[in-house]
């Protein structure tokens, strides 16, 4: 009847409620859910019967179902847990099946010596597409195949400690797994060679691939759900001497825009930012290596100025994530969509902000500055190690001095460092060796923290990422001197006269805050 919209779901079970004297809980916060609790139970027959098992108070559980006629499933939830005293509630099914997909979101997902049977028996919550393009829940297939369950295990492991990807990677005696957690990769397990083959042709299934063909580079994309959170993968297949190996890198569709005040900019970087991103015209270009954050800090941007009365388009490599309210394109090489074609044509739709993934050849970075030159906002990226080498990479891509300095308002280089883990981090104090190295003087020497480790951070002592900044800004001076001599070195003399705080200091900035750690910031800026 309630399928049918006969009678309303919550009037029901009021009523059987009333006539049954049992509680209806009108939701199921995540303290009250464990996955030990649906551990024993295929999730198929969970959700066939709208069934979930919660714990409201130590010791006592609880069945909570949808369907109070079928209430004999205490029966079987009391057999299956060991006779053990449970009590029977009542909720909504919207509100029992996402108690289920959160229970099992709760488990841990090791990848553990389980691995040298072929895997694990847990069904894994999420979805995948099948071969017909149609996305079914890998959950209710209860008798699913051991490979299957095993590439299920790898990647939810990897999406519930927030990698962001995978690598597979053949050996001699087996392949390895490891994950990329806050941009440095971990070995998470070694798996039988017996296993390499099947494992990746599950992959070339899930991507689409063809899992004949063995001998060259493949490329291809999974989406996947699970519980609530979508997730898409890129999968790519690369042949070596020792088989194939492959790196699934995962963006997470859910995840939210940072705000600018999110990023790690410092408080006068910050309100620099802002009053940069207000500008009705100019260029505004984020510079770095691959995996840097750019992308990220740009979203940010694009969101704060983001209204009704600003159009705003973009053309990405890929579309990382999906933002409401603004015209996002795609490079397609294939039907030669490429930066320039896209961002010819987007000029020709009235944009008063335009985001160029990234100027990687000289028509594009013509055509982003004559954009910036004619009452248009640009954003843009380029892979360069700081923000004074990419005046010089304007200059090789045949930009004149003269329009560099006319289209640029900001030249802000960056880079990613992990955060320590506020679980495990220990309090200590620099040594000479280190204040000599950070070229600090001051006395006593001041307290920082230490990189422990513990099972809240895998044991890595950081939890999370934020960015180190540079910001050069086109003033008088700077453009002086890049029309006169656009030499780097002077151009970050200047630069750090006219008030820029380097990368490093910005870095030694977030140390002596308690944020990172002398050798993360080291690591990060080695090169610079």
């Amino acid at each position: 009847m309630v399928e049918q919209k006969q009678v309303d779901e919550t009037r029901l079970l009021d009523f059987f409620a009333t006539r049954l004297g049992l509680e209806i809980l009108p939701n199921i916060p995540d303290a009250w859910l464990d996955f030990r609790y649906v551990e024993p139970f295929p999730i198929a027959y969970l959700k066939r019967n709208l069934a979930v098992v919660i714990a409201r108070q130590e010791g006592i559980l609880e069945t909570v179902v949808a369907d109070p006629l079928h209430l004999e499933i205490i029966d079987d939830v009391r057999h299956l847990l060991g006779d053990v005293p449970v009590r029977p509630a009542l909720a909504t099914a919207r509100t029992v099946l996402s108690a289920i997909n959160r229970s099992y979101g709760k488990a841990e997902g090791r990848l553990d010596a389980s691995l040298w049977d072929m895997a694990d028996e847990m069904d894994l919550p999420f979805d995948s597409p099948n071969e017909d393009g149609i996305s079914r829940d890998l959950l209710d297939e209860t008798s699913a195949a051991p490979v299957i369950k095993l590439v299920n295990q790898i990647i939810f492991k990897a999406i519930r400690n927030n990698a962001s990807d995978i690598h597979i990677e053949p050996g001699q005696h087996g392949f390895k797994v490891r994950y990329r957690l806050d941009g440095v990769l971990h070995p998470i397990e070694d798996v039988p060679k017996s296993l390499q083959a099947p494992v990746l042709s599950r992959l070339k299934v899930m991507a689409r691939l063809n899992i004949a063909e063995k001998r060259l580079p493949q490329d291809g994309r999974i989406e996947i759900r699970l519980g609530e959170q979508h997730v898409d993968i890129r999968v790519s297949i690369l042949p070596t001497a020792l088989g194939e190996r492959a790196v699934l890198r995962l963006l997470d569709k859910n995840a939210t825009i940072l705000g600018l005040g999110e990023l790690g900019l410092s408080p006068e970087g910050l309100a620099e930012m802002e009053n940069l991103v207000a500008l009705s015209h100019g260029m505004i270009l984020v510079t770095g290596p691959t995996g840097s954050g750019k992308t990220t800090s740009l979203y940010a941007a694009i969101n704060h100025i983001h209204s009704p009365n600003r159009n705003i388009l973009t053309i990405e490599d890929p579309v990382e994530y999906q933002l409401e309210g603004i015209g996002q394109m795609q490079v397609n090489t294939k039907i030669d969509l490429t930066f320039a074609a896209g961002l010819r044509a987007m000029v020709r739709q009235d944009p008063d902000v335009i985001l160029v993934g990234e100027i990687r050849d000289a028509e594009t970075a013509r055509i982003a500055v004559q954009a910036a030159m004619t009452g248009h906002l640009v954003f843009s990226t380029l892979h360069t190690n700081d923000a004074a080498t990419a005046v010089s990479r304007l200059l090789d891509l045949g930009i004149e001095p003269f329009l560099l300095t006319s289209a640029c308002r900001v030249l802000m280089a960056q880079r990613l460092i992990r955060v320590l883990c506020p679980s495990c981090k220990r309090e200590d104090v620099l040594s000479d060796e280190e204040m000599a190295g950070l070229r600090l003087e001051e006395r006593p020497a001041p307290r920082v923290y230490r990189s422990v480790g513990c099972p809240e951070c895998l044991h890595t002592g950081y939890k999370g990422r934020t960015a180190i900044y540079e910001m050069i800004k086109m003033t008088e001076g700077m453009q002086e001197l890049i029309m006169e001599t656009p030499d780097m070195r002077l151009i970050r003399q200047l630069a750090v006269t006219e008030g820029m705080i380097p990368l490093r200091d910005d870095g030694i900035r977030k140390v002596l805050l308690g944020l990172t750690t002398v050798e993360e910031v080291h690591r990060a800026t080695a090169l610079l």
